[in-house]
């Protein structure tokens, strides 16, 4: 059974807080299901989007856990927006979570796959 979006984020926003990082919710979407997208920024300022990674990613050992993937990588603050709002249009129930994840690195807060 998979975890709704809205514990799923709860977790992750507590995690990072436990890390000595910081989240926070910028868009609340659908509870059950909303695909989740993340704004991660680092203590330099660069920003990344992650969102949920194609079906094809999926590792069926297993199966229920939330696998993300790059979508645009050191990109402004303005192309993410542009990107959000192109996902938004096309799903209005995602979730936007931006975190600065402090000394974790994000591949341990996260299931990341390649394109």
């Amino acid at each position: 059974m998979r975890v709704t979006s809205d514990i799923w984020v709860s977790a992750l926003l507590r995690r990072v807080f436990a890390e000595g990082g910081f989240g926070a919710i910028v868009r609340r979407g659908a509870t059950e299901a909303g695909a989740v997208f993340l704004v991660a920024r680092n203590r330099f300022g660069e920003t990344a989007l992650f969102g949920p990674a194609p079906q094809t990613a999926y590792d069926s050992s297993r199966p229920d856990e939330r696998q993300f993937s790059e979508l645009a990588g050191g990109a402004d603050s303005e192309a993410i927006d542009a990107r959000l709002a192109k996902e938004m249009r096309f799903d209005p129930d995602i979730w936007v979570v931006e975190i600065e994840p402090g000394s974790t690195p994000l591949a341990d807060l996260l299931a990341l796959t390649k394109p």
